[in-house]
């Protein structure tokens, strides 16, 4: 299999038409759709289901785009930083990041080496940590900024001094809107809104002390975002940090801390004993100066 075949796949995917894919690839429409069938009894499968309005893709093509995609990005990555290394310091950094107050840190870090190497270019990815760390692990990303807990072992890692803070997000009409804090007993009776991530929601089972079948859980939630807007139409009480509040903040929306107090903090990560481009080792410099400046 090689990399150009995966290339033509995902235009066809792309495009869902053989025509049109064949003409951005510059190829011929017989040619691409022999490519194609060549790697469907390759692989033993199919990849595509041809119509007249044009092709979908099988269950299998599906989880096929989503691999192909790795490998290219992956491909072009690689190319990408030999292109680096033989000019001046230039490239993409490539960044994966939760919401959280120690977003304003790295962003501030980002516009500060993006001034010092004007050639550099971020990707941004916004994402939950678990899809962070998997990017890491896959070398999709180099650098991730996530919220604790968080298993370092196989990670160089940078704690932010700031702390985030969990509490609740309602309505401003809310019965607990103006309460200053929050115990477990008096929330459990409203639908409840929590993120997906697991490990983030054992630890608030364990502050409510029970168990999630006991809860209207109406939504689970990756980024606050759209969340918000579902808390400011009624749909629930939503756990969350007052870092990513900050960033979706709302005159029509009310954070209220849970009591006793809960805090976490935000790690920026990235993978051990990995040979970087020059623009990602001294973006790391930059960070790891961060760590010296916080000690």
């Amino acid at each position: 299999m090689e990399l150009r075949t995966l290339r033509y796949f995902l235009a066809a995917a792309n495009e869902e038409n053989i025509t049109r894919a064949a003409d951005i690839l510059h190829v011929t429409q017989p040619t691409l759709s022999r490519q194609l069938m060549d790697l469907e009894k390759e692989l033993g499968t199919t990849l595509m289901l041809r119509g007249k309005k044009g092709m979908t893709l099988t269950d299998d093509g599906i989880y096929f785009r989503q691999r192909a995609e790795e490998i290219v990005e992956l491909a072009d990555r690689l190319e990408q930083d030999f292109v680096e290394r033989n000019t001046g310091i230039s490239g993409v950094i490539s960044i994966g990041a939760s919401e959280a107050v120690g977003s304003r840190l790295f962003a501030k870090l980002i516009a500060q080496f993006s001034e010092k190497y004007p050639l550099v270019q971020f990707n941004l990815y916004n994402e939950m940590a678990d899809q962070i760390k998997d990017r890491l692990d896959k070398g999709l990303v180099d650098v991730g900024l996530l919220l604790e807990p968080v298993d370092t072992a196989k990670y160089d890692f940078v704690r932010l001094s700031q702390k985030e803070t969990w509490g609740i997000l309602m309505r401003r009409d809310h019965p607990l809107a103006e309460r200053t804090s929050i115990e477990p007993q008096e929330l459990i009776s409203y639908p409840l809104i929590l993120p997906l991530r697991e490990r983030v929601r054992t630890e608030i089972m364990n502050w409510l002390r029970c168990e999630e079948k006991d809860l209207k859980i109406p939504l689970y939630y990756t980024l606050l975002s759209n969340t918000a807007l579902l808390v400011e139409e009624g749909l629930g009480c939503a756990f969350c940090l007052d870092g990513a509040l900050s960033i979706h903040s709302s005159p029509d929306l009310r954070f209220v801390p849970i009591s006793p107090e809960h805090t976490t903090r935000s790690v920026l990560i990235w993978k051990k004993n990995h040979l970087f481009s020059p623009a990602t080792s001294l973006f790391i410099q930059e960070i790891n100066l961060l760590r010296a400046n916080m000690e």
